[in-house]
């Protein structure tokens, strides 16, 4: 006698799954309870279902831009040492990580020595980006490289409509390796596909006079760099490594003991 009802709900439960109300399905019988027990109105009960259900939304979007991201872990710009670089410019870092630059489809380049947190500014970057509901990718000059160098151009041009999409691109450590010219001709579609329509964050450790020395004869060095820096913002790191600041700080801890 009681396998009515329950059948009812099962079947009740399958409908709101398949016309996408996820989060009222998973909470049905918590919800007729607390539905009953206050007394809700209908409209009551409709606006609690759009409340979950725009919550619902709103995280599992912010979760696959999380993953689209693959930020991986990063410490947080309140641990950031403003001090310790001889020369940053810190208030075009700040409107950087208020976005000012996005909506205007401009470029962010950081450059500086390694071990200043260029990586880390552009991880925090990145990170406000999603929360505030940008798609972004990040990943390393190498991995941005690699993924492209696919034998299928089919596949080629997936993977740069993907990188051309997302509203900010973000690619670390350029300078870090040498490539060939082939890899060039790669990074020049990544840029020229996203030129005036998305941006585009770059860390190097390189100044750009010096790329083609990260590209050896490449050709289209000079094009790249004509339509990277068109609309960008470029914030010169100088300094010591963090790194080697924290090294040496260790060792004389170490000494001390």
């Amino acid at each position: 006698m009681n396998s009515l009802p329950m059948t009812i709900n099962t079947d009740l439960i399958t409908r709101l799954k398949a016309v996408g109300l996820r989060a009222t399905a998973a909470n049905f019988d918590d919800l007729l309870a607390r539905a009953s027990k206050q007394r809700w109105s209908m409209q009551q009960l409709l606006e609690e279902i759009a409340r979950t259900e725009s919550e619902e939304r709103i995280a599992r979007n912010l979760q696959r831009r999380m993953m689209l991201a693959r930020l991986q872990n990063f410490r947080p710009i309140a641990d950031f040492d403003w001090n310790w670089p001889k020369k940053i410019d810190r208030e075009l870092i700040n409107r950087a990580l208020k976005l000012e630059f996005i909506p205007d489809h401009r470029n962010l380049i950081l450059l500086g020595a390694n071990g200043l947190g260029k990586t880390m500014i552009a991880k925090n970057i990145a990170y406000q980006a999603i929360q505030s509901g940008y798609t972004v990718i990040l990943k390393t000059a190498s991995e941005l490289l690699d993924d492209l160098n696919c034998d299928s151009p089919a596949l080629r041009r997936k993977k740069l409509n993907l990188y051309g999409r997302v509203h900010l691109l973000c690619i670390d450590e350029v300078g870090y390796l040498s490539y060939d010219a082939s890899a060039a001709d790669l990074l020049y579609e990544v840029v020229n596909c996203r030129y005036e329509k998305g941006s585009i964050l770059i860390t190097t450790n390189r100044s750009f006079k010096d790329w083609n020395t990260v590209f050896p004869h490449a050709t289209s060095i000079a094009t790249m760099l004509d339509r990277l820096l068109h609309h960008a913002d470029v914030s010169i790191i100088d300094g010591q490594s963090y790194r080697v600041r924290e090294s040496e700080a260790e060792s004389a801890q170490r000494k001390k003991k």
